[in-house]
């Protein structure tokens, strides 16, 4: 193989299939209005101007979203009838496929700070969002609804205290997480601040995630991608 090909792996090669894939390429995104992961996702499609086609699931116990996505959970992207699950893998292959603009910090250390935070959101906590976590807290274990939001409440603080920690270290402070354009770490962030109203958890001790939050939503890619945005958000309809 000659050198201006570059070694298998090596970024000449990764460009090269991305720039195949674009020829091409129809991006399909399979989840719900309310669905913090798929927000996160349209986020990132939006701050990357890519054009995607909105697939509304019903509920994950639909047996044709089973089959697309043997994981059964949300968000799904098909892309050319491909399908790519977890979110946190669908933006690292957007990053891949579309680099500019980058949902990442230039500074390589700055960079893994971002992904720590949004992994930390991703990983730690987003998973206590979901329905069959709290389900089996209260039909399994027999916790009441009191219990389960002071479990809830609990693990919410002990994750936004070290956000916040995060974002008070940085040498400089910025308009968003990472600097002074939004990225991955924004896109995760604005989601659970959604889910901590939704909860009723008392954001007032995180005033640095506040002003993240509030910048971000001037934005029309977050504005866009926010579950009242959606198709398949429950409208109330007027009766005559």
């Amino acid at each position: 193989m000659s050198n201006d090909l570059g070694e298998q792996g090596s970024p000449v090669v990764a460009i090269g299939l991305a720039a195949r894939y674009h020829r091409c390429m129809k991006l399909r995104l399979h989840t719900r209005y309310q669905n913090s992961a798929g927000q996160r996702v349209r986020i990132v499609l939006n701050l990357k101007r890519v054009p995607y086609e909105y697939v509304a699931i019903p509920s994950l116990s639909s047996d044709a979203y089973r089959q697309l996505n043997p994981q059964g959970l949300m968000p799904a992207l098909e892309i050319d009838g491909r399908v790519v699950a977890q979110s946190m893998a669908i933006v690292e292959l957007l990053e891949e496929l579309f680099p500019e603009p980058s949902i990442f910090p230039s500074d390589p250390i700055l960079r893994a700070e971002a992904r720590s935070f949004a992994h930390l959101i991703s990983a730690d906590l987003h998973p206590i969002n979901n329905n069959r976590v709290r389900r089996y807290l209260s039909d399994v274990l027999g916790a009441d609804e009191p219990q389960v939001l002071e479990w809830y409440h609990h693990w919410f603080g002990e994750a936004f205290s070290s956000l916040e920690t995060q974002l008070e270290r940085q040498p400089a402070q910025s308009e968003f997480c990472f600097g002074d354009r939004p990225g991955l770490a924004d896109a995760c962030l604005v989601p659970q601040m959604d889910n901590a109203r939704r909860f009723n958890f008392d954001l007032s001790k995180f005033p640095r995630l506040l002003v993240v939050d509030a910048e971000c939503r001037k934005l029309e890619e977050f504005r866009r991608a926010a579950p009242e945005m959606q198709p398949d958000y429950p409208r109330v309809r007027n009766h005559p």
